[in-house]
């Protein structure tokens, strides 16, 4: 397993992170003695940076982490999220995100996160987010109750708004930079090198349309874009390889981005995504790939308040 630095924290991150939206059911029901193991034969193998929130399945994977944790809490960085508790209940108050860390705390039985993020800023008041939420956090840091804090969003240009007001340690974007989009070279990537921030990536399978499944039925995307992650699949199928290695190995070859969060609902998948680390990625298959999606590359659809879109 190789290990980044995250920003300028003291943070040491595994480059291959495990996102626990499964472990909420929100791709589906899964076996929670399933996820448990998932999360155990993930740690064995290296694999040290979880990343959860009280929105995905509204505090199941939060409690469903915190119980693969027992006794095993200090071989982890833990990342939380707070703002975001439903899909549309979102509250960036001071005096909410005060009450969000102990619930999370609780719920993932621990004293403290390594690292607490503002969950999707671009659903919230840009204002509200840097003068009230962000300060409040920086609190919740100083009661050693956080390590470090962040923000989270989808629309490049908020996320970059709002460090520039306000310091954060990391950042985190999603379906920003795979094989279908990778804008976030041109507005996040340099402005966070710029100012030592560390950069997580996620979604590396644009939320399931870089999948041989398929993307899930409430996905932002339009038909044409849907269509192209398809086309890929067929093309990756004829050349013998699979959409979801290609795409995650893709995401992994990224030079600055301190951990690629990966969706693992089971020990075969922690199994398989380990074997990534040591695939190499093919660039002519990836030049032909780019090629196929031409009219649709670097699409993005609208997420969270019409003023914040960018």
């Amino acid at each position: 397993m190789e290990y980044r630095k995250l920003g300028r924290t003291d943070l040491q991150v595994s480059l291959l992170g495990f996102g626990t939206a499964p472990l909420g059911d929100v791709y589906g029901t899964m076996d929670p003695l399933e996820g448990t193991r998932a999360v155990h034969l993930a740690i064995e193998n290296g694999i040290n940076f979880f990343d959860s929130s009280p929105y995905y399945g509204l505090t199941l994977a939060e409690e469903r982490l915190g119980q693969a944790l027992v006794g095993k809490r200090h071989q982890v960085v833990l990342a939380t999220k707070c703002g975001r508790y439903g899909l549309e209940e979102f509250d960036f108050s001071a005096q909410r995100i005060t009450r969000s860390i102990d619930e999370s705390l609780r719920r993932l039985q621990t004293d403290y996160v390594d690292l607490l993020q503002a969950h999707d800023v671009e659903f919230g008041d840009v204002e509200q987010v840097i003068n009230e939420t962000v300060p409040a956090m920086r609190k919740i840091q100083e009661q050693g109750k956080a390590r470090f804090i962040g923000i989270t969003g989808y629309p490049l240009k908020t996320l970059v708004r709002i460090a520039e007001a306000v310091p954060v340690d990391t950042v985190l974007t999603y379906c920003r930079y795979n094989l279908m989009v990778t804008d976030m070279e041109d507005v996040l990537t340099p402005f966070a090198k710029r100012n030592g921030i560390g950069l997580i990536n996620a979604a590396s399978l644009h939320m399931g349309i870089l999948t041989e499944a398929g993307e899930p039925a409430w996905h932002p995307a339009p038909p044409e874009v849907r269509a192209a992650g398809r086309k890929l699949a067929t093309l990756c199928r004829e050349q013998g390889a699979d959409i979801a290695d290609v795409a995650i190995r893709f995401c992994l070859d990224h030079p600055y981005v301190s951990s690629t969060l990966v969706g693992i609902p089971s020990r075969a998948q922690v199994t398989a995504n380990l074997k990534l680390l040591s695939a190499k990625t093919d660039p002519e298959l990836i030049g032909k790939m780019r090629q196929a999606i031409a009219p649709v590359f670097n699409y993005i659809w609208l997420s969270g308040r019409p003023q914040n879109h960018g």
